[in-house]
């Protein structure tokens, strides 16, 4: 119940600041925060990390569809009792999901959080990283 916990939470979060971006700020458009630091920058990326892959749809379709699967299995299979393993598993399955519901419904992805010396990205990228992270630290650590 915790990785759905996890994973709801994560597509709640993206979906709704996407919503948000697209609905306040033009495409394109580029809102300073803290300017020449972090930025609001409407765009959409129809590729993978870095635009790499760009216009590959049903490869990132099936890929996603394959983790979102292989996470179900671990998951059952394994019933991870350590909470890192269960927070890693939740936050890739929840960006997973987050990007998927944007290739889906328009084929790219909605990217806005905008650092200026990283490609612009989202809360579902942020929250893959975080979560292959936890896991990477599960599995060196002889959990996994």
């Amino acid at each position: 119940m915790t990785l759905l916990l996890i994973a709801g939470f994560v597509v709640l979060l993206d979906q709704s600041t996407k919503y948000l971006v697209r609905l306040t700020i033009p495409l394109g458009r580029s809102i300073p925060v803290i300017r020449g630091v972090f930025h609001l920058t409407y765009t959409r990326n129809p590729g993978a990390a870095f635009g790499l892959l760009s216009g590959q749809y049903p490869i990132f379709l099936v890929v996603t569809l394959l983790i979102i699967l292989s996470i179900f299995l671990y998951y059952w299979r394994v019933r991870p009792r350590e909470g890192f393993a269960c927070w890693g598993l939740g936050l890739v399955l929840g960006g997973a999901v987050g990007n998927l519901i944007d290739r889906l419904s328009s084929g790219l992805v909605v990217d806005f959080l905008d650092f200026r010396i990283w490609p612009v990205f989202n809360f579902a990228d942020t929250a893959i990283v975080v979560g292959v992270v936890l896991l990477a630290w599960v599995f060196i650590q002889g959990r996994g």
